[in-house]
């Protein structure tokens, strides 16, 4: 097996980059956005957690359900909140266990499963939405101005997939 020198391994990144974006595009766009989303997430995350004691993936799901007038059906909810669908059934067990939400059978066809906002879960949301909202207003809404976040809508807009995990 040989070994490459960190000249060779620098060029042969290099080489690769230059092969998939032959129109001299550059990674410099894709780094900033995965480093400020990385930062926000761990910043938003840390944040939120040592004021209220709540993860943010949690604070997600309360305030995905009070956005759809405070119930959804399972696979909605998993959607929203951008997880697979076995990560959000633990997800929501564990919401459960703490009063948070509650579950049952769809009404229509009693196969999908509902998750419902319980008084706890308003509660918690209540108490945490401030704290998540201060961070995002001044980590993120502050650093730029209304026609830079109108451009980055714009531009995200673009990209954006459908994000359904399995």
């Amino acid at each position: 097996m040989q070994v490459l020198s960190k000249p060779d391994i620098a060029g042969l990144l290099h080489r690769l980059v230059a092969r998939e974006l032959p129109s001299g595009s550059t990674l410099e766009a894709w780094d900033s956005f995965l480093r400020a989303h990385a930062t926000l997430m761990r910043r938003l995350e840390l944040d939120l957690s040592q004021a209220t004691g709540l993860a943010l993936a949690d604070f997600d799901v309360l305030a995905q359900l009070a956005r759809a007038g405070g119930e959804l059906r399972m696979t909605d909810l998993a959607a929203r909140v951008l997880v697979s669908r076995s990560g959000m059934t633990r997800r929501v067990a564990r919401l459960v266990e703490e009063g948070l939400v509650q579950r049952a059978n769809a009404d229509a066809d009693g196969r999908g499963v509902v998750v419902a906002l319980t008084d706890a879960g308003m509660a918690r949301l209540t108490e945490t939405a401030p704290v998540h909202l201060r961070g995002v207003s001044e980590l993120f809404l502050a650093q730029l101005d209304d026609h830079e976040l109108a451009v980055l809508k714009t531009a995200l807009d673009k990209i954006t997939v459908d994000c359904t995990f399995g």
